[in-house]
């Protein structure tokens, strides 16, 4: 790689650094075209709106924190990371300690009465919602507005041809013992609680292979109400779409996306949005291992089409043509909308301040004291006192941010200052097995070297590699990502780059695709336990295409 082939690749805005900017991550071709997946990371159960020239984006945070991600876009194609709409998960309680597979499920956005709103489903206690006026700006308290177990994917709907306000939500069996099922509601108009107990309007049990109905999505258009709604499985299901001329049904239903013959597995679970033009867009989601969920925009036309398992379907109107004629597309051309230069969210970070950029989140609501801000240079990580210093995936202070689904390398330079035995920091790939590279203090006082892995089915890690001196106390850390999520370690501690351990292939948890992230730690015992100071993190891409989880 050359040295122009080191510089930083990836901005949160326009690329301005030539072919080698952020365009290296966005999907926009440069000729009037893009190509799928438009977000090629774990931007999990993807819902937008459109209020004027803008569109919003937010996904599935799960236990991560801040949650509920906002990202931005005028062109449907170019997306940046604008902040977060959650600043803790609550019950905080609940969340002290990482849960990775809980927490913000499947959110909707939306806009209504000059506020913009997003509901979403934790499994484990209900539907909430939060809102603002301005989607930069602060987002109101969490509302818990349907309390349960189970109840997940809720979507609003405010009725202008009814002054209703509705909301239909999906079931998650592993807590409620239901699935497959939608339940709808009324709903107060300001989104202050429901006004009824909730009826089922589809039960897929009821429709001939149909299964694992979930992710509604609500829409009010040409006289009828619509839930789009995928099924099938994360990593094999189609699109959905019902219909019904009262809120409360019956639902006639069809499929209107699918793989297909296409490469494209499982292209569902998304939101609808229609230009200023009259132009309309589906966003869903791609599952790809150890990438996560990745985005794609398809094409969507109302015409025919669809396939109906339905005996009560009834004839006349239009149903949407997702894709082409049903298939998800790897290339098309852009919506026809004022062109935008090429932008993706950012993940190289300077840490000015103390700081950290948008892109990262914790592993469970954070503790004072975990980052704080300083005056000089880098990220200072407190070296968190923990009895769990030798399972990552049991810690709440990781800094996270999203695996590129593409070749990729992140490096960054490490520095321990705490003199504390057994004292650690380090980078790592983070899933249901995990492995990391850095420097951790010896009972002799020396830093080394050490790299380090855990299994799946693993309670501890055990070192990968021999442990080395690292003299000065401090490293460059390096981790591969080729295809297949094949992971390579190296490091610099003065001598130049030396590859350490065998090659990893990072893991997904349950619904939540791999990691990269920051740590520092200590043994539990009383005192101040220092810290480590992380400085310079990039992370370029060696390629434009999206990786192949399969190769």
């Amino acid at each position: 790689m050359t040295a122009e082939d080191r510089r930083p690749l990836v901005t949160d805005g326009p690329a301005t650094a030539g072919r080698f900017g952020a365009a290296r991550f966005s999907a926009d071709l440069g000729d009037g075209t893009y190509r799928n997946p438009v977000l090629a990371a774990d931007w999990s159960d993807p819902d937008v709106v459109r209020v004027g020239d803008d569109y919003y984006l937010t996904a599935s945070s799960f236990g991560r924190v801040p949650g509920l991600p906002l990202l931005h876009s005028r062109d449907l194609v170019n997306w940046t990371l604008i902040g977060h709409a959650l600043d803790r998960l609550e019950p905080a309680a609940a969340f002290a300690a990482p849960r990775h597979d809980c927490g913000v499920w499947a959110p909707s956005i939306r806009h209504h009465d000059g506020r913009f709103w997003i509901f979403w489903g934790d499994p484990d206690h209900g539907i909430f919602q939060v809102n603002a006026k301005d989607p930069h700006g602060s987002w109101s308290r969490p509302r818990l507005i349907k309390a349960g177990k189970g109840l997940i994917d809720p979507c609003p709907l405010w009725d202008t041809e009814s002054g209703e306000a509705y909301l239909v939500h999906a079931w998650a069996k592993s807590r409620s013992g239901i699935k497959n099922r939608l339940t709808g509601h009324r709903m107060r108009t300001d989104a202050t609680g429901l006004l009824d107990d909730g009826t089922t309007l589809v039960d897929a049990d009821g429709i001939p292979g149909w299964f694992t109905l979930e992710g509604p999505k609500l829409y009010r258009h040409d006289g009828w109400y619509w839930i789009f709604a995928p099924a099938g499985g994360v990593a094999t299901g189609w699109q959905g779409v019902f219909r019904s001329r009262s809120f409360f049904g019956p639902y006639e239903e069809r499929v209107v996306l699918a793989q297909g013959e296409t490469d494209i597995n499982g292209p569902h679970q998304g939101g609808w949005v229609r230009t200023p033009a009259g132009e309309d867009w589906f966003l869903h989601f791609q599952e790809q291992g150890a990438y996560g969920r990745l985005v794609h925009l398809q094409p969507m036309r109302w015409g025919g089409g669809g396939t109906s398992r339905s005996s009560a379907a009834e004839s006349g109107g239009s149903w949407p043509v997702m894709g082409e004629d049903g298939t998800p597309v790897r290339e098309h051309r852009k919506p026809s909308l004022p062109p935008q230069p090429p932008a993706a969210p950012a993940t190289d970070d300077d840490f000015p301040g103390g700081r950290f950029g948008r892109q990262w989140q914790w592993t469970a609501n954070p503790a004072e004291g975990w980052a704080p801000p300083h005056s000089g240079d880098g990220l200072r990580l407190g070296c968190v006192r923990t009895p769990d210093a030798h399972d990552l995936r049991l810690l709440p202070n990781v800094l996270t941010q999203r695996l590129p689904a593409r070749p990729a390398t992140a490096e960054v330079e490490l520095r321990l200052e705490s003199t504390e035995p057994g004292a650690k920091a380090g980078l790592t790939v983070l899933g249901d097995a995990f492995s990391w590279i850095g420097l951790e203090r010896a009972a002799d006082g020396t830093v080394r070297l050490v790299h380090r892995f855990a299994e799946a089915v693993a309670e501890r890690e055990r070192d990968a590699a021999y442990p080395r001196l690292a003299p000065d106390g401090r490293a460059r850390l390096r981790i591969a990502v080729g295809p297949g999520a094949r992971c390579r370690f190296a490091a610099d501690t003065g001598d130049g780059w030396t590859p350490y351990g065998q090659v990893f292939a990072a893991t997904p948890w349950r619904w939540v695709g791999a990691l990269l992230g920051l740590f520092a730690t200590a043994p539990a015992d009383a005192g101040h336990p220092g810290a480590a100071r992380f400085t310079h993190f990039r992370l370029t891409c060696d390629s434009t295409d999206p990786a192949d989880p399969t190769d």
